[in-house]
């Protein structure tokens, strides 16, 4: 059989890269060091910095993406439509979430079908979000939202919540205020806000009987005050866990201007397109 000549051939056999990594177990322990500083430079309450876009997907009716540093999230919202008959007659709208890891997001390569972890974020990002929308305005209709993590790198949770919500708002969805989600994680007398892969709460890494190592994810709706949705994983004690919450609180107000500018920039670029088009016909 002739072979191609142009063509360089490839190894018959492959391994992934992270094989050939060295580990380093001190720096993974060590959250925080004598400086008072984490692995990537920042201060145990500084966030990394935030990128939000909104209308990315033209065929969806509303979509947003988000980046804080190496966490990549995008989400597409469409509908309302009629929901199946089956499910029931009702006079409010339904929210319907999927959230999907790409098989690359991770380190390790993810599978195609939905696991466990993928459930529980929809669940959490629908429970968020339905106090925030005007569920009453499309009645017997049904909002999809699908939620894709494109890399993951720590407190894909807490960006997810945003983009999800810049997304509906993007789609012209009338919402009673925003969602915002922050992540913290409580190691000790240590609150590192937005973690890393590296810094986020694993519980076979900690002993069932330490206290106070845990992760907070909060939900807020920044304009009225109002948490919609709050996940805590480990065991925190009473004060800490206030402390950690209103932290996040803090920090969610911190990202609505973000958000705010986002959406107010999509609408102006909507307004050009809609001008320019008009002028040409």
């Amino acid at each position: 059989m002739p072979t191609d000549s142009k063509r360089v051939p490839g190894p018959t056999e492959t391994q992934p890269p992270f094989l050939y990594q060295k580990k380093n177990e001190k720096a993974e322990t060590i959250l925080v060091n004598c400086d008072g500083k984490r692995h990537d430079g920042r201060k145990p309450a500084e966030m990394r910095p935030i990128f939000l876009k909104a209308g990315v997907i033209s065929q969806a009716r509303g979509s947003a993406y988000i980046e804080q540093h190496n966490t990549k999230v995008i989400c597409a919202v469409y509908g309302p439509h009629e929901y199946q008959r089956r499910e029931g007659f009702s006079m409010k709208g339904k929210l319907r979430c999927e959230v999907k890891y790409a098989t690359f997001s991770c380190r390790q390569r993810g599978s195609h079908q939905t696991d466990t972890r993928e459930k529980e974020a929809a669940l959490v990002i629908q429970q968020a979000l339905e106090p925030a929308v005007c569920l009453h305005k499309f009645p017997k209709s049904q909002l999809d939202i699908f939620v894709t993590v494109l890399q993951n790198d720590g407190s894909a949770l807490g960006a997810a919540l945003t983009c999800a919500s810049a997304a509906v708002a993007d789609a012209g969805i009338e919402m009673y205020d925003l969602v915002i989600g922050c992540q913290m994680r409580q190691a000790g007398e240590s609150m590192l806000l937005d973690p890393t892969v590296q810094e986020e709460y694993h519980s076979r890494l900690v002993k069932n009987a330490e206290s106070n190592h845990g992760a907070v994810t909060v939900a807020l709706l920044p304009s009225i005050n109002q948490v919609s949705a709050l996940v805590q994983k480990g065991n925190l004690e009473s004060e800490i866990a206030l402390q950690v919450l209103k932290t996040c609180t803090e920090a969610c107000q911190r990202i609505y201007p973000v958000v705010q500018q986002c959406l107010t920039k999509a609408v102006q670029s909507r307004e050009k397109t809609i001008d320019t088009s008009e002028t040409k016909t």
